[in-house]
């Protein structure tokens, strides 16, 4: 099945996780992307983290999924005529170095548009290209402190916590996604031509958190950390421990789910209590809902307090572990877990879920320059030409890193 991107073409300088999840993204939708990496610097995700039973790290191999990789000293004379191959057949691409790198090597945003006029480019860096902090360092926990979020996790008496995935990072990936879409359909209309997507790393985090600012800004309240408890406690829920030992968490979006919960745990008489009519009134009493709410699940095992919340319509979820989720049976059929074939590893699968045009896994992350030389070919080069571009370490093939 031809996916819906098939005709886009991605040239990737991004490296570890935000700009190459952006990438990674829409080559699941049959986006064709190039990844580059520079002949003996190859990208550390090839290394970070867990490693497969084939010697290659987990992380590689969902990052790189789908993406052809190309081996290219692209700062080097020979290679940055390559480059520019790629450039000028392209309609996207991604980078995430620190501002300013691009433009010391030469091809700044007007050089890349003075090759390809058409060429959207998502620039990803930890502050943005521009304001007081554009040189500072940064890595993903530094903009999950800066976004809001890490003061918003942990309990309220202790220190600031961060999640246990690089929310940031993903975040950020996701958005950048997002951000080249919209940049290529106003392409499309031809209400631009191409264009730069200036992307912070923290930004993604500030946004989707989304009321914390005007939260404070317009009713005056400051959101803290509250534990297992929502963060301004707005709403019935929490995070509450079985008598077995399972965890699940509670919650409640609105008067009348959160009334359904009450009537669970309580009653009628507590459901039906006047200071729980609206949840701007329950908010006021919300540590007696939660000691009520803990009180009732830690006495029970998981089962019984299933069944008596799905009697009331109401929501207690297990928090499940991974071995949990690759077994799930909502999860499987719905086709999240995914593999290729002759490879052990398991990754999510694409998402979201299209009726006519699914996204596909076609190969999990490759060795390093597995397409250099078809990349070439494409671009015109023969076989001469690749060999002698292999000697001056322009470039490196898939054979050469299988030698070393």
């Amino acid at each position: 099945m031809v996916g819906p991107l098939e005709n886009l073409r991605i040239v990737e300088l991004g490296h570890v996780i935000a700009g190459p999840l952006a990438a990674s993204l829409l080559s699941d939708f049959g986006a064709k992307v190039v990844k580059v990496e520079t002949p003996g610097r190859p990208d550390m995700m090839r290394d970070l983290g867990p490693v497969a039973i084939d010697g290659v790290g987990v992380w590689w191999k969902t990052l790189a999924r789908n993406k052809q990789i190309l081996g290219l000293d692209w700062k080097s004379e020979e290679g940055l005529k390559v480059l520019r191959k790629l450039v000028e057949c392209s309609d996207v691409l991604v980078e995430n170095f620190r501002p300013g790198v691009l433009e010391r090597a030469g091809i700044g945003p007007e050089v890349l548009h003075g090759w390809n006029p058409d060429l959207v480019i998502l620039r990803v860096s930890g502050y943005g290209q521009d304001g007081p902090m554009r040189d500072t360092p940064a890595f993903g926990r530094a903009a999950e402190a800066m976004s809001g979020l890490a003061h918003l996790t942990g309990f309220a008496d202790g220190s600031p916590m961060h999640p246990g995935f690089p929310a940031a990072d993903s975040t950020t990936g996701l958005m950048g996604a997002l951000g080249l879409m919209i940049a290529l359909y106003a392409r499309e209309r031809g209400v631009v031509r191409g264009q730069v997507v200036d992307l912070a790393v923290f930004e993604a985090l500030l946004r989707l958190i989304d009321y914390h600012v005007p939260a404070a800004t317009g009713a005056g309240i400051a959101p803290i950390r509250n534990g297992l408890r929502q963060p301004m406690d707005f709403a019935p829920g929490g995070m509450f421990r079985t008598r077995d030992g399972i965890w699940v968490t509670v919650s409640a979006g609105s008067a009348e789910t959160a009334r359904r919960l009450l009537r669970a745990v309580g009653g009628d008489s507590l459901a039906d209590d006047p200071r729980f009519a609206s949840l701007h009134s329950m908010s006021k009493h919300m540590t007696e809902v939660f000691d009520t709410l803990n009180a009732y699940i830690t006495a029970r095992d998981f089962s019984e307090v299933q069944v008596e919340f799905e009697r009331h319509d109401a929501v207690a979820a297990p928090v499940l572990s991974v071995e949990q989720i690759i077994d799930h049976p909502q999860i499987c059929h719905r086709g999240d877990i995914a593999s290729v074939e002759g490879d052990p590893t398991h990754v999510v699968g694409p998402v979201p879920h299209f009726s006519i045009t699914p996204g596909v896994l076609r190969w999990l992350g490759r060795p390093r320059g597995a397409d250099t030389a078809s990349v070439l070919e494409a671009l015109g080069y023969d076989d001469v030409q690749i060999a002698d571009l292999a000697r001056t370490g322009c470039i490196e093939t898939a054979l050469e890193e299988e030698r070393t």
